[in-house]
């Protein structure tokens, strides 16, 4: 019922039928929000937050049919943004998803407008990266790259992950070269580009761009 309602109201659904699942769909794929329910028939939902906000800053809003409201506020506490009991009407959960969803984007809308990361500084409204004060000499093509990178920071994102971030012309420029864009982009903005330390790749999956960076 949630999936369909929510379906028809603009929203791409993935649905886990248990929290195993769950975790890996969230390890292994972007989401912008995730509908937890506490109450699962293999994993406490839970115990589903506490990893799910471990590893990536993804909006949690829980669904709960329990009681007590000491539930709530340790799920509020593990990182939840928000919850609903059940039984709830499908519009209050669309309604509350949205504001999430809203709130996120603010708030991703001013973090991100300069974007800094040890010496590499990011000026999204410039269109410039600068390391140690130079400039970097970054194509259109290869800022849009480390946007991308950046705004993930810390998460894996595959070569699929980011060729469908990409817009436009970029889509076609990197098709059969986003490894290519990869190591130049590493010569502007790594210490050192044979071993770097800001752009990593993850064997056989993709590229993080590390949060930390000295």
């Amino acid at each position: 019922m949630v999936r369909d309602y929510l379906g028809d109201n603009a929203f791409d659904v993935t649905v886990a039928h248990n929290g195993t699942d769950g975790l890996n769909l969230f390890n292994s794929r972007a989401f912008d929000l995730v509908v937890l329910d506490l109450m699962l028939p293999d994993i406490d939902g839970l115990e589903i937050c506490r990893q799910m906000r471990t590893k990536k800053d993804v909006p949690i809003l829980m669904l709960t049919a329990k009681g007590d409201p000491l539930d709530r506020i340790v799920g509020l506490e593990l990182g939840a943004d928000d919850y609903v009991p059940k039984p709830f009407e499908p519009r209050e959960l669309l309604a509350r998803m949205r504001a999430i969803l809203r709130r996120c984007r603010k708030e991703a809308e001013g973090r991100y407008q300069i974007m800094r990361f040890g010496q590499l500084e990011i000026d999204n409204d410039a269109l410039e990266a600068h390391i140690n004060d130079r400039r970097c000499n970054l194509t259109s093509y290869q800022f849009q790259l480390l946007q991308i990178l950046a705004k993930g920071a810390g998460r894996v994102l595959t070569r699929d992950q980011i060729m469908s971030q990409l817009q436009g012309d970029a889509l076609e420029a990197y098709d059969r070269s986003i490894d290519v864009h990869i190591s130049r982009l590493r010569s502007e903005i790594e210490d050192n580009p044979k071993q770097p330390r800001r752009i990593l790749t993850v064997r056989g999956v993709g590229y993080v761009f590390a949060k930390v960076q000295e």
